[in-house]
């Protein structure tokens, strides 16, 4: 088990409280338009709320990244914890439509921080620690989409807007916790704070000048939009294939959340440390597409279940290319190259659901499966640029 200090159980605690509060919306948030806005007809609304909080990290994740390396981590990070908490007390007590779209904008922006607990690991994790605690990172997400739609169902059936409350007495509490125990990382000199600094489209100006960046960052696209195939169409395909009902659906998709947590917490610094960085790249590649195809052939429910751990070990592939991504650039960039990958992480949380839902629709009267052989093939993609982007360079010193 990897050896945590305070300042990583800061760290950790804000990217698990930012999972639960993204995930405890999903099972109350159509009982809570509806109540808003009196009327069954709540799916257009859905989609503006999801679409707005996506396109606010897309903006917001590169400008305080970039933020963070002129004004160090810290500040920025307990700015972002408060306007969380504030987010939060909107969305309780919120009687209308248009504060329901406020306080979602408000959360896309300070989710946006995870691009700052990105650059606050890398400086204080050596090279040989990043693929560990990038992959425990990755795992208090994961974890967190596990407990909060758990949390938002249960409380939910309590009050409806009492998860919302519980999200902001937690954010709350990490706000405390930040104050008293996180200290600043970014040790280094520092820029000082110009109107530039607000453009959403200077680090992505910056990224077009550095075209060693560029494969690095088509890779995180290509696997984030990989892996938003499995909120789109694994109910659904579950549903045709299967016939699973609801409680089948939650059963498969927490299994699978529980099977990929533990990967990320435990291997990825082992595996890193035994295979390479690049190997465990391409290793943890390799077995979600032979698990993505397996699944497309399934014809029995419990060859999914069966498979789960071989899947799972998919997920030691992202932190170990986390760990490679930060030698690309020099210290004084690492906020601003993280907000870059976060707001391209986002920008395939908008692009691609509309293309695997698409080619669900027409695959879906005569073999609904066909849709893992696609995420696989997407998968796939991502290998040659693995082995292009990854080729030693000198690293960044600006």
């Amino acid at each position: 088990m990897l050896a945590l200090n305070r300042s990583l159980v800061v760290i950790f605690a804000a990217v698990l409280i930012d999972a639960i509060g993204i995930g405890l919306i999903f099972p109350i948030l159509p009982r809570l338009l509806a109540e808003v806005e009196h009327t069954a007809d709540i799916a257009p609304y859905i989609g503006i709320l999801a679409a707005l909080y996506a396109a606010m990290q897309f903006v917001f994740a590169p400008v305080l990244g970039s933020l963070s390396d002129r004004l160090g981590r810290r500040p920025v990070l307990l700015v972002s914890l408060a306007g969380a908490t504030v987010n939060y007390l909107i969305m309780a007590f919120a009687p209308q439509l248009w504060m329901l779209v406020l306080g979602r904008a408000i959360a896309g922006l300070t989710s946006a921080n995870i691009s700052v607990a990105s650059a606050y690991i890398t400086d204080i994790s050596t090279k040989d620690q990043r693929a560990g605690r990038f992959g425990l990172f990755n795992a208090m997400f994961g974890a967190g989409f596990i407990i909060g739609p758990v949390l938002g169902g249960v409380l939910g059936d309590a009050w409806l807007r009492l998860p919302f409350i519980a999200a902001a007495a937690l954010t709350a509490g990490n706000l405390l916790l930040a104050l008293l125990m996180l200290p600043e990382s970014r040790l280094q000199s520092r820029s000082k704070l110009t109107v530039a600094a607000f453009n959403p489209l200077l680090p992505l100006r910056w990224l077009f000048s550095m075209p060693p960046l560029l494969p690095i960052v088509l890779v995180f696209f290509i696997l984030a939009g990989g892996g938003e195939a499995y909120g789109i169409c694994w109910a659904l395909w579950g549903s045709d294939t299967f016939g699973w009902n609801g409680a089948w659906i939650g059963l498969s998709l927490g299994a699978f959340g529980v099977c990929q947590t533990l990967v990320q917490a435990f291997l990825p610094g082992p595996a890193a440390r035994l295979l390479g960085e690049r190997g465990a790249v391409l290793v943890g590649t390799s077995c979600s597409a032979a698990a993505l195809v397996v699944m497309a052939l399934a014809r029995e429910s419990w060859v999914i279940f069966a498979i789960m751990p071989f899947f799972a070990l998919g997920g030691i592939g992202i932190p170990a290319f986390q760990a490679l991504a930060t030698r690309r650039v020099g210290e004084s960039q690492q906020g601003q190259f993280q907000g870059v990958l976060a707001s391209i992480v986002s920008l395939a949380s908008i692009v691609a659901p509309l293309g695997f839902s698409t080619f669900y629709i027409a695959v879906q009267p005569f073999w609904p499966g066909a849709i893992w052989l696609l995420v696989a093939a997407v998968n796939l993609a991502a290998v040659p640029l693995v082995v292009l982007g990854t080729r030693p360079t000198r690293t960044a010193t600006n």
